[in-house]
């Protein structure tokens, strides 16, 4: 969430960061929170001089009386009794002013950084990096959807019977991929320094506008009515949710951290190929990294974390490339996002694994999250977060990209997979 004091200080900069994100009418929305802002603070000021000034009446009420100037204290008393009444109003005022004020300030999403560029879609994204080199398959070569219905080792037909469309059912050699990814994403990011969690994969509303799902996302997050509580749509929520109502130490700096879970989205559904097979899913599996920085070294770790993922995506040698996000296709919450993409050979398309984002202290403010410089004043500290890796497109890559003329699949030795072959 911005902070008062960046839109008071900034109120150009702040405009022109939500342009950037395409928010309607950035004008008129940062200037009605510094109008209800200012509105707080006058009857504020208003009702503080009233207190001090009825202060001042009840010890002249008290003189008064003293000396038998019984008229005199009566009619101030009624005074007082007024003004009383006036900051009653006056509390009020504050208080409905704060709430909408808050109301508002909450709908705003984060500032871009400078070094994001202007757009509106994905198409408006800049690739900054490619690695690896995209496979020539056979011809005939298959999209995973068909391979997996040969290999046996995805079933979307039973998961449509047991849930509905979008949560499969992995089977033989599809589970056994699915967990020697998650060990292998949770071993490297151990080997990185990251200490492992296992959270909740149920949180509560707090939790969610913590980390800026909530009230943004409310429609795409699954909610448990009854308990109301949310399935999470990634680790990155309960994961930096530990820090909620935290102040940490300077030597308690950098937290890194890693969780796998399944995330579950409550996305439109839409048709054609780019949504098919594990292309789009309602549940799937992810591993996460979260970490919590200075505002002087967030920037060097976001790189760092790029740097953890593209290692990742190079030991699956999967072709690959990382997009800066236009400000227009950033999420919610982020100051800066890099997205990572794999080549999809069968497809012969790019598809989204991975997303990489400092958010600065958008988040920590929301989740009053602090730390304490060496001066012992507490300050925002920076959170950022990245997928290391999500499972879904890495399998559908991985399938394509390894297909052979007979119909098996070769994974690469990093997985110790046996050969997946098609079934009778």
């Amino acid at each position: 969430m911005l902070t008062l004091p960046f839109l008071r200080d900034n109120r150009a900069a702040a405009v022109a960061g939500l342009r950037k994100k395409h928010v309607p009418e950035p004008e008129q929305a940062v200037d009605r929170i510094l109008e209800l802002d200012a509105r707080r603070r006058t009857a504020q000021q208003e009702s503080d001089a009233l207190a001090a000034q009825a202060n001042q009446q009840a010890k002249r009420i008290g003189e008064l009386m003293k000396q038998g100037q019984k008229a005199e204290a009566e009619a101030l008393r009624a005074q007082v009794a007024e003004e009383k009444a006036r900051m009653k109003d006056l509390a009020d005022a504050v208080a409905q002013a704060e709430a909408d004020m808050q109301a508002a300030l909450v709908l705003l999403p984060n500032i871009p950084s400078a070094a994001v560029p202007e757009g509106r879609v994905a198409e408006d994204n800049v690739v900054a990096k490619e690695g690896g080199r995209k496979p020539e398959l056979h011809p005939g070569a298959q999209p995973h959807w068909e391979l997996i219905k040969t290999l046996g080792i995805i079933d979307f037909e039973l998961g449509v019977k047991i849930t509905g469309a979008g949560f499969p059912v992995y089977r033989g050699g599809g589970a056994l991929l699915q967990r020697r990814l998650i060990q292998l994403f949770l071993d490297r990011a151990v080997e990185a320094g990251y200490e492992e969690v296992q959270p909740p994969i149920l949180v509560n509303a707090d939790s969610g506008f913590g980390t800026g799902q909530l009230p943004d996302k409310e429609g795409q997050m699954y909610h448990a009515v009854a308990d109301d509580l949310y399935l999470i749509p990634t680790a990155e929520v309960p994961v930096t949710n530990i820090f909620r109502d935290v102040i940490l130490e300077r030597h308690q700096l950098p937290q890194k951290l890693a969780g796998y879970t399944p995330c579950f989205r409550r996305e439109a559904g839409s048709w054609g190929a780019h949504v098919r097979g594990l292309n789009r899913l309602h549940q799937f599996d992810k591993v996460e990294i979260v970490q919590v920085r200075t505002p002087e070294e967030s920037y060097q770790a976001l790189e760092e974390m790029c740097a953890h993922v593209e290692s990742l995506l190079d030991t699956l040698e999967l072709p690959w490339r990382k997009l800066l996000l236009c400000g227009g296709d950033m999420s919610f919450s982020s100051a800066q996002t890099f997205d990572y993409e794999v080549w999809s050979a069968a497809q012969g398309r790019w598809l989204e694994v991975s997303s990489v984002s400092n958010f600065e202290t958008f988040q920590a403010n929301r989740l009053k999250l602090r730390y304490r410089p060496e001066e012992k004043k507490t300050a925002l500290a920076h959170t950022l977060n990245g997928s290391a890796m999500a499972l879904p497109r890495i399998v559908a890559a991985l399938l394509e990209n390894n297909q052979q003329p007979d119909g098996s699949v070769v994974l690469p030795a990093v997985l110790n997979m046996p050969v997946l072959r098609p079934v009778a």
